[in-house]
């Protein structure tokens, strides 16, 4: 599995059609189907939709995992929101751990800081 993570807009998804192959259909938005890559995992996590632990056994499951990263910036005021944003780095760590490769990308630049 690929961990894909980045900023809003960083060109995530940019990436993963150009270098990995993979097109718009081969892609769901925050939902668990039998598409190969999912993106914006975070929606996932903050909709509190689908337990942790299932949820990292079916992400595992995929070639590509795309989420921004939600831990930098402005802490949020309200505890969920904060909790939220735990869970989602938590699980980015736990992703990063199992994946056979993890790319950052900064303004559309591809840093691969796990693999080859």
């Amino acid at each position: 599995m690929v961990l894909v993570i980045g900023g809003i807009a960083s060109g995530k998804r940019e990436y993963v059609k150009k270098y990995l192959g993979y097109t718009d259909e081969d892609m769901a938005d925050a939902v668990l189907d039998d598409r190969p890559v999912v993106y914006n995992v975070q929606d996932i996590v903050f909709s509190g939709s689908v337990p942790d632990d299932v949820l990292l056994e079916k992400l595992l499951e995929k070639d590509v995992v795309i989420c921004n990263e939600v831990g930098s910036g402005v802490v949020p005021a309200e505890k969920k929101e904060r909790a939220a944003r735990e869970a989602a780095g938590r699980l980015c760590v736990a992703l990063a751990e199992k994946a056979d490769k993890v790319v950052r990308l900064y303004c559309g630049i591809p840093l691969v800081i796990k693999g080859a």
